[in-house]
C-alpha cells in the first residue's frame, strides 16, 4: 500500500518518546534527509536540484525543536509551527494555526499536510492534518509500544486505528530502520528516507537514513 509521506509520534515499550516521519515517493524518490544544526531538512540528492523548479514542495525542514516540543511534517509548516511555540503559543493552537493558513499543498494530487509533535516532560504527543476536504488536530497521552501516524494518502486521518501497538527502539537510528520497513510499517510502499528524534537520557537524539 502507498501512503506517501507518514509523521508518527509516540512511547517506546521501553519509555523513549519519539517523532518519526518518512519520505515515500513515487515521483520524486531522489531526496534525502540531512541533519542541519539541530534540526533535519529534506532535500534534493546532489544532481537533482533542479527538481525543486518542477515541485517547490520537496525541499522544506521536516524536524525542528521548540520550547520542550520536537516537531515533524512534511513541508513548510514545520517552521511556523516551531516559531509560534517557541513565542509562546500553545502546541495544539500552533499546529492548527499554521497548517489552516498554508492549506493543503497545491500540486496535481492536492497533497495533505500533516504534522507531529511530542513533548517529554509532559508525555503528550500531537498530531494534525489538513486535506482539500478536511482538518483535524488531536492530542493523545504517551502510553509505552504505542505509536501513532498519519500520512499524506489513504491512513489520512487520526485514530486509533492508525497505531502501531508494538513500538520499540533503542536509538533515533533504529527508529529510522523501523519507520522505513518495520512493524507496521512495513507493509507501505516506496520508501525513501527517515528522520527521527527520540528522547534519550534528558536530551533528545537525532538520526536520518
Amino acid at each position: 500500500m502507498y501512503l506517501g509521506r507518514i509523521v508518527a509520534a509516540g512511547m517506546t515499550k521501553s519509555g523513549l518518546i519519539s517523532v518519526l516521519y518518512r519520505v515515500s515517493s513515487r515521483s520524486f524518490p531522489n531526496r534525502e534527509a540531512k541533519i542541519m544544526n539541530n534540526s533535519i531538512a529534506i532535500i534534493p540528492k546532489a544532481g537533482f536540484e533542479k527538481d525543486i523548479f518542477i515541485n517547490p514542495y520537496i525541499a522544506y525542514n521536516c524536524i525542528k525543536f521548540a520550547g520542550d516540543w520536537v516537531i515533524a511534517t512534511n513541508g513548510s509548516q514545520t517552521d511556523p509551527i516551531a516559531e509560534k511555540i517557541a513565542n509562546g503559543m500553545s502546541a495544539r493552537d500552533a499546529f492548527a494555526i499554521s497548517m489552516l493558513a498554508l492549506d493543503y499543498e497545491k500540486d496535481k494530487y492536492n497533497t495533505p499536510r500533516i504534522g507531529a509533535a511530542a513533548n517529554a516532560k509532559q508525555k503528550k504527543i500531537i498530531l494534525g492534518i489538513i486535506r482539500k476536504d478536511y482538518m483535524q488536530i488531536a492530542e493523545f497521552d504517551c502510553h509505552p509500544g504505542k505509536l501513532y501516524y498519519v500520512s499524506t494518502y489513504e491512513h489520512n486521518s487520526i485514530s486509533e486505528e492508525h497505531c502501531d501497538r508494538n513500538y520499540e527502539v533503542k536509538t533515533a537510528d533504529e527508529a529510522c530502520s523501523y519507520i522505513m520497513g518495520k512493524g507496521i510499517f512495513a507493509n507501505f510502499a516506496n520508501p525513501v528516507t527517515a528522520a527521527t528524534a527520540i528522547f534519550i537520557n534528558d536530551k533528545f537524539e537525532l538520526a536520518v537514513t
